[in-house]
């Protein structure tokens, strides 16, 4: 266990993936909690909504029919975060003026999806089993390679890899430009800004190398660089598998934990216990091994406040195109930063000191890991009449 005077006092603990500092103050949760005790949230929704605009069959906001799909459905977002055209824009030549310096732009091209998880309206990846979230996974999968770089160490591993039955194959147009990222991710929940509770996630692909995985790139790059090879998650996984103290869940490829520097208060990180760069890294049964701790951790979730557990997820992995370098140090792992705090409706909210000072936390991630451990076995809502 980590000092045990760090339970009772405040202090700051680094993350060594953003260079930066998360102060921890549990003394703060020795505060009675006099709030309201929400009951057991039940599912409402149909399995089938014909207002819904990502249900089989139904027409979506610009007219296009949705095909009566069986399990996952993709298609390019009807409202698109970037374009792949767009007008030219050509910023002025630095000439050494205030206006170069300070006013800067750049343009911004690319793609973004909406997949489908499931053709059910009514089920989100907690009431999925692993089996189908590795269909998920796969198309996660698939659509990686779709864009990556034939340049890409990593396209020699793509072009091997096998797929479940059921699972196979893109029916999408090529991308007509080569592009830097691919950030896939969800946001679960209203409380994260979700419009459509159909399970659902986006994948944005852009000609830039966006603000959060180049800051843990250029990390990932320092670590390898300065530690003679060695991978700054790999050594985190292995400290982590050694003391126990945050694991939550773990199987043979994986570990789900609450992070040393975690800044939400059920923040998980999933990361693999040996190097992988990226989706097209992992063979078949590692895949489903993933879909074995997804189906985990949102069933932790859920069970913890019985509720429909908001969060954001997303996946950080190697660039679509990059330098050796890059794809080398890159690491792959699954951020989930959940907002819910004491109950299922009293949420944690990054403001004040947290938006002007650093981040801060009352429970700490040892206590989170520890409850949450606690919330395994059958989904909540399954049990309920």
């Amino acid at each position: 266990m980590p000092d045990a005077i760090l339970d009772d006092i405040s202090h700051r603990r680094y993350n060594p993936l953003r260079g930066s500092w998360v102060l921890v103050s549990p003394h703060r949760t020795k505060r009675p909690w006099q709030g309201q005790q929400e009951a057991a949230a039940k599912t409402t929704l149909p399995e089938y909504d014909p207002s819904c605009y990502l249900c089989p069959g139904n027409k979506r906001a610009q007219g296009d029919a949705n095909p009566k799909y069986e399990s996952t459905f993709i298609f390019v977002n009807d409202y698109s975060a970037v374009k792949e055209e767009q007008a030219d824009y050509r910023p002025e030549a630095e000439d050494g003026s205030l206006s170069s310096l300070l006013l800067q732009a750049q343009p911004i091209t690319g793609r973004c999806y909406v997949l489908t998880f499931s053709p059910h309206h009514n089920v989100t990846l907690a009431d999925m089993d692993p089996k189908a979230i590795a269909t998920v996974v796969d198309k996660w999968t698939q659509i990686y390679m779709a864009h990556l770089s034939p340049k890409s160490p990593l396209a020699t591993a793509a072009s091997a890899l096998t797929f479940l039955p059921g699972s196979q194959g893109l029916d999408m147009a090529k991308p007509n430009a080569q592009y830097r990222y691919m950030q896939i991710f969800e946001n679960k929940g209203a409380a994260m800004g979700c419009s459509n509770p159909h399970p659902h996630g986006q994948i944005w692909t852009t000609t830039s190398l966006p603000e959060e995985p180049s800051i843990e790139l250029n990390q990932l790059k320092k670590y390898h660089k300065e530690r003679g090879g060695a991978h700054l998650l790999e050594d985190y996984a292995t400290l982590e598998a050694e003391k126990k103290e945050r694991i939550v869940y773990e199987n043979e490829t994986f570990l789900a934990l609450c992070p040393w520097w975690a800044t939400w208060p059920f923040e998980v990180m999933i990361l693999p216990r040996k190097h992988k760069r990226a989706l097209v890294d992992f063979a078949q049964q590692e895949r489903l091994q993933l879909a074995d701790v997804f189906s985990e951790i949102t069933r932790r979730y859920d069970n913890l406040f019985e509720t429909h557990f908001p969060y954001s997820m997303g996946l950080h992995q190697a660039p679509l195109e990059g330098t050796e370098e890059e794809i080398e140090a890159s690491y792959f792992h699954i951020h989930f930063y959940p907002p819910l705090l004491r109950s299922a409706t009293v949420r944690k909210f990054l403001v004040g000191y947290e938006m002007l000072g650093e981040p801060q936390r009352d429970i700490t991630p040892e206590q989170a890991a520890a409850r949450l451990r606690n919330c395994g076995g059958e989904l909540y809502r399954n049990k309920l009449n």
